[in-house]
């Protein structure tokens, strides 16, 4: 089992970040991974009809299926490595096992226009 199903197991046993969880987190995942669990304790994390999107400090990122536009992910993880996430995959998987999405209904095409 990978360092990232292990962490995921534990968290989607308990329903919370635990002190365990969260060590298991940093571990696999260091500065990433804390930045991860600052976004979802700040609910930054934003599920709408056509993408999850988790707010950074310098704009927003559309994340599907573990993939991320940030320059993170293109320039520095290795497409090969499932154990290697951008800290918004990251924080897209914390989110969805603790229930800490915050869901809207309608489309973020539509949002994305007002930004």
């Amino acid at each position: 089992m990978s360092a990232v199903e292990e962490w995921e197991a534990a968290l989607a046993e308990a329903g919370e970040l635990t002190p365990a969880v969260v060590d298991a987190i940093l571990d696999a995942h260091g500065e990433r991974g804390a930045r991860a669990i600052e976004a979802v304790a700040e609910e930054r994390v934003k599920e709408y009809r056509d993408f999850t999107v988790v707010v950074g400090h310098e704009g927003e990122y559309v994340v599907e299926d573990d993939s991320c536009e940030c320059a993170d992910a293109t320039y520095n993880l290795d497409d090969d490595d499932p154990d290697q996430l951008c800290w918004h995959a990251i924080a897209v998987r914390i989110a969805r096992h603790v229930d800490a999405v915050d869901h809207h209904d309608m489309w973020y095409a539509e949002v994305r226009e007002f930004l």
